[in-house]
């Protein structure tokens, strides 16, 4: 057996098949059909600069992926390396390992809704009041970031080649689940896969439907950690404070500049890592400014009577 460690140059990179970028023409194909549906029928849910942002957004993206393509493959290859265990890439390696993915997808994603650091990566999925097939293309050019959820399922020694194939099509399973026109399935579907349904309830901004439903294929771990719920009324897309500019720059870096902002006026160390790390939305400094406010009468009427004394 060799026990030898795989090198890049080991791998042939270029004969492996780039699902995404094939697909690409065919996801474009259908935001078309769907924006010119949406027109014929006059249902408002494309607006013009939206899509161009959202598109803008994920060609970036797409080119953010190519530079880091050999970064992303030296970490699947190094984590491969170091594995006491080594999976032979069969087909009932590829299912195991999509599970793999999807498990460490749910919690990357629930992570970047309970962690403000980590919704300053993928606020841009959300900041869009629309909710249409493009919402699929606006990905935070931060977010790669999060590959490090994927490190334990490169551990358990997975081929890179598997990682890679399963990865894309992780991804590309997210694409048809941003639609209004796909009603609920069939409820086996429902029960155990991420749908249209599930998802619209995920993208709402009403306080009732907040932070459900992170699966990306599939629902069961909602319902098994108790993040899921069903579709009733009809959402309100986007986020609590909406945005208000169609600039692909401000969508991306906006809570980024917010976060700076907060963190220069932090009076301490741990006012920075609450500012990182608690819920988006805890507003750390306005907070304390205003118990600062309410505070100050008692403290002055203290000192009146310090000095009276």
């Amino acid at each position: 057996m060799n026990n030898q460690p795989l090198r890049l140059e080991d791998l042939n990179l270029e004969t492996w098949p780039n699902l995404i970028l094939w697909a690409t023409p065919v996801m474009f194909l259908l935001v078309f059909v769907e924006w010119g549906i949406s027109w014929y029928q006059k249902r408002d849910a494309y607006n013009t600069k939206d899509f161009f942002a959202a598109t803008t957004i994920g060609l970036v993206n797409v080119g953010i992926s190519a530079m880091i393509k050999l970064a992303t493959f030296g970490s699947a290859l190094f984590f491969y390396n170091i594995s006491p265990f080594k999976i032979p890439p069969t087909w009932w390696s590829f299912i195991l390992c999509f599970i793999a993915i999807d498990f460490a997808r749910y919690w990357a994603h629930r992570v970047a809704h309970e962690q403000r650091f980590w919704w300053a990566t993928h606020i841009t999925h959300h900041n869009s009041e629309k909710y249409n097939l493009s919402v699929s293309f606006r990905l935070g050019w931060t977010q790669h970031i999060k590959i490090i959820f994927f490190f334990p399922v490169m551990f358990m020694g997975f081929d890179p080649y598997v990682f890679f194939i399963c990865h894309q099509i992780a991804v590309l399973y997210q694409f048809w689940i941003h639609t209004e026109y796909i009603k609920k399935l069939h409820p086996v579907v429902e029960y155990i896969f991420t749908t249209p349904s599930h998802h619209r309830v995920h993208h709402a901004s009403d306080e009732h439907y907040l932070d459900k439903n992170y699966g990306s294929t599939f629902i069961i771990w909602d319902r098994m950690f108790g993040t899921f719920m069903p579709e009733g009324e009809r959402p309100t897309y986007g986020i609590t404070k909406p945005v208000t500019s169609y600039n692909p720059v401000y969508l991306v870096f906006h809570e980024w500049r917010d976060i700076v902002k907060d963190i220069a006026q932090a009076k301490n160390g741990k006012e920075v890592w609450r500012i990182l790390f608690d819920k988006p939305g805890a507003e750390v400094i306005a907070t304390r400014i205003k118990k600062e406010q309410r505070e100050e009468p008692h403290i002055e009427k203290e000192k009146e009577l310090a000095e009276a004394g």
